[in-house]
């Protein structure tokens, strides 16, 4: 025994409720009991830990403190067939790398294991948990979790930048990503500049390999080291806060790595997995899925979302994979996957486990906002579990993004043929609470940037792309694009570089990055443009059917008429001379965007002056408006009562 570090297995943190709620899948806060928890016992400073491993028949703790010894420090297992090992160690500090050696009952596996429920870890490649106090930060974000609660509303703007850390800028002395210390004032200052509402971060839970781009996942309760500390991370969310700007994290409770280090395996049996690899291995993404029938595995991951939410401050929680983790055949082929009990697809284990989370979350922390990637058309993702829904807030509406990245791709000459991509979106806009994504999966594996996607040459490949941007931020739904979309970045992104920020030198780049901050604040100040995203009272169609000229033209409304913005688009290369346009009432009405502006680098064409209304019915309404409508264009209109314009002069 190494004297310096005394072992006791008289203190737990653990009490017979802790074990009841644990063992039912109900405990929701793990991270206060396992683990590595420095605290002092009987005049000592040390560590306790404790970590579940019911199938082990030896487990110690080998660190730094002992030279890595295996037979030093053992753990000893809880007598309540909890399958929980604790012990304390004296004077063991912050900072020091630890493992879990953990001997199998079973054919003699032995593993070296990172603790499930560590705070931090070496940096990759080193696999090692680190003894850390997240309790040592000092928030400062009173005022913003006071009010967070309107900002994630379902009737406010969220407008969602969507960035993965490591790649978004680098510190160009040393050809290197930033720190989260140093993002807290670069970023925010640009999500500021650009009115972003919310900034979301693709996975920083720990994870080995860099190609996973966080979503390979080893620490579910571990900020990557990659970029700092847990609480230079914290200073960073902290400072957005500050700012106003709400942080969305991406989970990955879908599949984990397999890295041996990590949770595969991890007692010498599939503890957290299943056994089958029908059930337990992913073929797309070669990863582990985990046993969400297992009530332990079910209060793992439940933590892990809740210690984000409570410890980092985290404003909203976006679950990747959720289509994966319904369906049992996911990606499977005929005789690779197990039906379930009524010999169906559904996974039923993962939709009671997807309804307790966001019962749990939501329970605790009503203010913040949990949302699915769903890519298929799975019912009531965002209804309410007491109604038979899923219970998240929002979902991405993944068809309204391959429709219209579709549609967008075609040549103006055949998009006639195509224009029910355009307008089907409608028909289920308001089945689910959407958010609509231009993600970083659209702009990776060979499929190219944004404005790459867009036909034509490069000013109407420009052209092309503001037309996009402004018919997303009129279109029913939340908001979020990935970045380096707002720059127009011509090269598909990798996760190795930074994004090409000299492009905002070229002026077409920095015209659209212009306009994506313009109508950011639009989306943010007009009431009519977000208040009903999600009601049909907040839409209206003025002309759905005008395919021969590629047009759509349609209203969005909020509870004050005067307030109601009138969107017309012009997908065609063609410019619309006395184009009419049934209005609902008499006065004036004048462009308060135009994606075609001189100010975003467009054509310039337009109306500059006030269009009056004409007593003469048109498409259904009293008065009827006669306007010029760019090509390749959109206009955004306000009747005269009540006008916010950007400066966007043609």
């Amino acid at each position: 025994m190494n004297h310096q570090h005394l072992i006791s297995y008289e203190i737990s943190r653990l009490s017979e409720l802790d074990i009841y709620l644990f063992k039912q899948g109900n405990h929701t806060k793990l991270y206060d009991k396992l683990g590595s928890h420095r605290m002092r016992y009987e005049g000592n400073e040390g560590v306790y830990f404790a970590v579940w491993a019911p199938n082990a028949a030896y487990v110690s703790v080998r660190g730094d403190f002992n030279d890595y010894a295996t037979d030093t420090h053992p753990l000893r297992l809880r007598t309540d067939e909890s399958g929980i090992w604790e012990g304390f160690i004296t004077g063991v500090e912050q900072g020091v790398t630890y493992k879990y050696h953990i001997v199998s009952k079973y054919h003699n596996i032995v593993h070296d294991k990172s603790d499930p429920i560590g705070f931090y870890a070496e940096q990759p490649p080193r696999s090692a948990s680190r003894v850390w106090n997240i309790e040592r930060y000092d928030w400062k974000d009173e005022e913003w979790m006071r009010v967070r609660h309107l900002h994630n509303a379902h009737n406010a703007p969220l407008s969602v930048y969507e960035m993965h850390l490591g790649s978004w800028r680098y510190n160009v002395h040393e050809d290197r990503p930033l720190t989260y210390r140093e993002l807290a004032s670069e970023l925010t200052t640009y999500l500021k500049e650009m009115n972003y509402t919310h900034v979301e971060f693709m996975p920083l839970t720990e994870y080995p390999y860099d190609g996973s781009w966080g979503y390979q996942v080893v620490g579910y309760f571990s900020t990557t080291s990659r970029f700092g500390t847990p609480q230079d991370l914290m200073f960073l969310i902290d400072t957005l806060h500050s700012e106003g700007i709400g942080v969305i994290m991406d989970w990955v409770p879908s599949h984990f790595a397999v890295d041996m280090h990590g949770l595969i395996n991890f007692d010498g049996t599939a503890l957290y997995e299943h056994d089958d690899p029908r059930q337990g291995f992913h073929p797309e993404w070669g990863s582990i899925i985990f046993n969400y029938g297992r009530a332990e595995v079910q209060s793992f991951l439940i933590s892990s979302a809740m210690f984000w939410a409570e410890k980092y401050h985290i404003d909203g929680i976006r679950v990747d994979g959720v289509a994966s983790m319904l369906h049992l055949d996911y990606a499977r082929k005929e005789g690779e996957w197990i039906s379930n009990v009524y010999g169906g697809n559904e996974n039923l284990e993962a939709v009671e486990f997807l309804k307790k989370l966001n019962v749990s979350l939501y329970g605790e922390f009503p203010d913040i906002v949990m949302i699915a990637e769903e890519s298929t058309a799975y019912p009531m993702v965002t209804r309410p579990v007491d109604v038979g829904g899923l219970g998240f807030g929002f979902k991405w509406n993944m068809g309204w993004m391959h429709d219209s990245l579709k549609y967008m791709s075609y040549d103006p000459i055949h998009r006639q043929h195509h224009h029910q991509q355009l307008t089907f979106s409608m028909w289920y806009a308001y089945d689910e609470n959407f958010m609509l994504p231009l993600s970083h999966d659209e702009v990776v594996h060979m499929k190219g940037s944004l404005i790459n996607k867009m036909p034509g040459d490069n000013n109407q490949k420009f052209a092309h792309l503001r037309t996009l941007y402004s018919y997303m931020m009129a279109h029913p739904g939340k908001k979020l694009l990935f970045m380096g979309g707002e720059i127009a970045q011509y090269a598909e992104w990798n996760f190795e570089r930074s994004l090409d920020w000299h492009l905002l030198e070229n002026p077409l780049n920095k015209g659209l990055n212009r306009m994506v901050s313009d109508l950011n604040r639009l989306y943010k100040n007009e009431r009519a443009l977000h208040l009903y995203d999600e009601k049909r009272e907040g839409f209206e169609w003025i002309d759905d059917l005008d395919y021969r000229h590629n047009c759509l033209a349609f209203i969005r409304k909020s509870d004050n008429p005067d307030e109601n913005v009138y969107i017309i688009c012009n997908f065609a290369d063609e410019t619309r001379e006395f184009y009419p346009l049934g209005v609902p009432r008499e006065g004036e009405y004048s462009e308060i965007f135009n994606s075609q502006s001189h100010y975003y680098e467009g054509w310039g064409i337009g109306n500059t002056g006030p269009l009056m209304a004409k007593r003469e019915p048109m498409q259904g309404r009293d008065y009827s408006i006669t306007l010029t409508l760019p090509p390749l264009g959109v206009l955004y209109l306000k009747h005269a009562s009540n006008q916010k314009s950007t400066d966007n002069a043609l």
